[in-house]
């Protein structure tokens, strides 16, 4: 199973938090690839370009530039979870995606009242979020 990554956020001493659509954060130190790749010694040295990363197109991966990058495999398996806030909530289109859903089922879900607004969903602007934890009471475990 692909954990497609939403954001990355650089930080000093060349650690990043890495939000997945699954609604869970990581940090990943990458002074541990400094020995061990010498490719990513250029970003000890070159700080400025540590902090230009960026998620790769799809959210499969996080880029650099075109030589240098980080696959989501090896940022989900070899970084440590976090908590923020916002752990365990996704949007519809993530949460439709990971249960092999559509939007207008989980639409459905709130006006039977299967899915509470304001306890398992919220809408923030056009954007409706719902809990890991109500997706799982609903719709079970996410198929792998």
């Amino acid at each position: 199973m692909f954990h497609k990554i939403k954001n990355v956020f650089p930080a000093n001493d060349y650690i990043l938090t890495v939000q997945f659509s699954e609604g869970v954060s990581k940090e990943y130190d990458l002074k541990l690839l400094f020995e061990r790749i010498p490719a990513f010694k250029q970003l000890q040295n070159h700080e400025k370009e540590f902090f230009s990363v960026s998620v790769d197109t799809g959210g499969y991966g996080i880029v650099w530039n075109d030589e240098l990058d980080l696959s989501c495999d090896e940022l989900w398996e070899n970084g440590k979870e976090v908590t923020t806030p916002f752990d365990g909530l996704m949007s519809f289109a993530d949460a439709t995606e990971l249960w092999g859903l559509n939007e207008s089922t989980l639409r459905k879900a709130i006006s039977y009242g299967k899915l509470v607004n304001g306890v398992d969903v919220c809408k923030f602007g056009k954007q409706w979020i719902v809990s890991m934890d109500a997706m799982k009471r609903e719709y079970g475990e996410v198929e792998v």
